[in-house]
């Protein structure tokens, strides 16, 4: 059962990275590692200034001590002058006390100094890889704008070749299309032209009376043509009959008498 849970833990975080991968942009990750960085050098300096400032109040601690020192001191030089000794041995008392807080300020100055010193070469090391994550971050976020900008261009590119070839089919289907009708016409018109089909823009009411008014006229203008073609064959028989009559007058005028032999040996005439 925890070998279940365990395949689908990495299921979920498999799953989970490559979902966060693609909406990852390498640019706003190295923006926001440039900005944690610039907040961990700040902090840095916000402890350099820190120790400087414990320094200081040290060093003007130990100078109010050594002020102190030196007035006691006088103090003491004048209660002996004047002849008190237990007022010149109170203040060497107190000076004494002073001067021990004066060691101990200067053991804590030097290990505030020296604490500040680590932190300035700290920051000072942090500034410089800062500013070289810098220069490589911008590096590759201008490479990586190249790319991506590179890779949009060729996608364009993939993009305007699909869309051409989408075109050049429109244009074969469009071509088809055109030749289809084409022969449909062709086809319709054959069709009108050999009866096989009426033309529907001519039907109405009176379609089958003009019709058969075509084909009166149709018998008429045949009939009126071959009246003239007899006519006309007419006219030339009646011309072309008194000049037979003419040529054929000679021929039969005064016949002559043929003799031929009888079997009987006389002549006769035929």
């Amino acid at each position: 059962m925890s070998g279940i849970f365990q395949r689908l833990s990495t299921i979920f975080r498999a799953k989970a990275d490559k979902a966060l991968d693609r909406v990852e942009d390498p640019r706003e990750t190295l923006d926001y590692s440039y900005q944690r960085q610039l907040e961990l050098l700040q902090k840095v300096r916000r402890g350099v200034a820190d120790v400087a400032t414990s320094r200081k109040r040290v060093e003007l601690q130990a100078t109010q001590l050594n002020t102190q020192v030196e007035k006691l001191n006088t103090q003491a030089q004048r209660a002996l002058e004047a002849g008190r000794e237990d007022l010149a041995r109170e203040a060497l008392t107190r000076k004494s006390g002073l001067t021990q807080q004066i060691s101990d300020l200067q053991v804590q100055h030097e290990q505030l100094q020296g604490e500040e010193e680590k932190l300035v070469r700290a920051s000072q090391r942090l500034q410089a890889k800062v500013d070289a994550f810098r220069t490589r971050k911008e590096t590759i976020k201008a490479t990586y704008s190249a790319a991506e900008a590179q890779t949009r261009i060729n996608e364009a590119f993939t993009g305007i070749g699909e869309e051409m070839g989408d075109v050049g089919l429109a244009i074969q289907r469009a071509e088809d299309k055109t030749a289809q009708m084409q022969a449909r016409a062709g086809a319709m018109e054959e069709l009108l032209a050999s009866g096989a089909l009426d033309d529907a823009t001519a039907a109405g009411p009176g379609d089958d009376i003009s019709r058969e008014l075509d084909a009166l006229a149709s018998t008429s203008q045949v009939e009126d043509e071959l009246n003239r073609m007899k006519a006309s064959l007419g006219t030339g028989r009646a011309a072309s009959a008194p000049a037979i009559e003419n040529t054929a007058q000679p021929t039969q005028a005064a016949p002559q008498a043929q003799t031929y032999q009888a079997p009987n040996g006389q002549e006769g005439l035929r």
